[in-house]
């Protein structure tokens, strides 16, 4: 029998990450690095950017590009590919929230957050499958949520595109998996990022999201390091098409 340490080595792997500046992205790149990646960094702010390339080294590298910009997802791939070749493991972790109420839902708060949060992977996973497809291997990560399932208050347009996640991870593993190409997704529960900045600046409503898990707190950073590895590797080579939530159980109860 092999090495099970084995299967959660990416050594020679070369992985992309989108919204690495921050939050779950960059803990995800830090994390893929860390288990001997090659790491490309893909956000829009240059200078965290650059501070997470610095933190990784040598294996690590960064690009300064917009995901959402459509006509200009070839040459992103490409600038994607340019420091260690193609990448094997994509993990899109760019996303917005509006928070806008159903009432208060605005053309363009609906277009971005479909565009980032849905239209993005889907865009960007199809210009560089085709290199993954060559080799035989290939991990394709998106972001679910606890909105994938579930409606919460502010939550439409960023709830139709988690919701659309959901989906889209399953109809990606259908086309893509018989090419070794497999495609998940992580559905977090409440952790300190960017994006949730307004739940835990509210210490009463971290609280309650804290009390509605199983194991009776909110997420840590280092909690999503197990997961994304697991997506990411050999370890889930049989894994496709599903959603893994990372949430304390706060679905299940």
């Amino acid at each position: 029998m092999h090495d099970p340490r084995a299967l959660f080595d990416l050594t020679g792997r070369v992985a992309c990450v989108t919204g690495a500046s921050s939050g779950l992205g960059r803990r995800a790149a830090l994390t893929l690095a860390a288990a001997g990646a090659r790491v490309v960094g893909v956000a829009r702010r240059g200078d965290a950017l650059a501070d997470l390339a610095d933190e990784i080294g040598p294996d690590g590298a960064a690009v300064t590009g917009d995901v959402v910009d459509r006509a200009g997802i070839a040459a992103l791939a490409a600038d994607i590919a340019a420091p260690f070749g193609a990448p094997d493991i994509v993990v899109h972790a760019a996303g917005v929230n509006t928070r806008q109420a159903a009432d208060d839902v605005t053309p363009d708060g609906w277009d971005r957050t479909l565009a980032l949060n849905l239209s993005a992977p889907f865009f960007l996973s199809q210009a560089l499958v085709p290199a993954m497809r060559g080799k035989g291997w290939g991990r394709i990560v998106t972001f679910a949520s606890l909105q994938t399932t579930r409606a919460f208050p502010g939550g439409i347009a960023y709830g139709a595109s988690k919701g659309g996640i959901g989906q889209l991870t399953r109809a990606m593993a259908e086309a893509w998996s018989p090419h070794g190409i497999t495609a998940n997704a992580i559905g977090p529960g409440f952790f300190p990022t960017e994006l949730t900045r307004a739940v835990f600046d509210d210490p009463a409503r971290a609280a309650r999201n804290a009390a509605q898990t199983c194991i009776g707190r909110n997420g840590a950073l280092a909690d999503i390091d197990g997961p994304i590895l697991f997506l990411c590797s050999d370890a889930s080579a049989y894994v496709t098409g599903q959603i893994l939530m990372v949430d304390g159980g706060f679905t299940a109860k």
